[in-house]
């Protein structure tokens, strides 16, 4: 489920941009207009704005700052990428607790007594 809402937002992430890139909005000067057709979308859209990769021009067109487009998705790489060591991790730190429980679990042997 994770995965497939993943891939959606991926999805309208590149729509976003590819439709920015397509109308060559990357300066003010070349600023496209843009209305987000899905909910998915416009919150990429938003977020795209908030972190000033998509900016506004005085009449309400849009285009891409590139330097800020390319430090958020170098940001965003840096995220997946300690997530997935995480996980790695994490699983391999689970798997090594099943597999040594056995061994671990057993109580050495009690000193006979006198």
């Amino acid at each position: 489920m994770a995965t497939a809402a993943a891939a959606i937002v991926a999805k309208a992430r590149r729509r976003i941009i590819d439709h920015f890139m397509s109308a060559d909005a990357v300066s003010p000067e070349n600023a496209a207009a843009f209305v987000p057709n899905r909910l998915v979308v416009d919150r990429q859209f938003a977020r795209f704005q908030r972190n000033g990769v998509i900016r506004t021009t005085e009449d309400g067109r849009y285009w891409i700052d590139i330097p800020s487009y390319r430090q958020w998705e170098n940001k965003r790489r840096l995220r997946v990428a300690a997530a997935a060591i995480i996980a790695v991790a994490a699983a391999a730190a689970l798997l090594a607790k099943v597999r040594f429980l056995p061994i671990c679990g057993h109580q050495s042997p009690q000193k006979a007594s006198d």
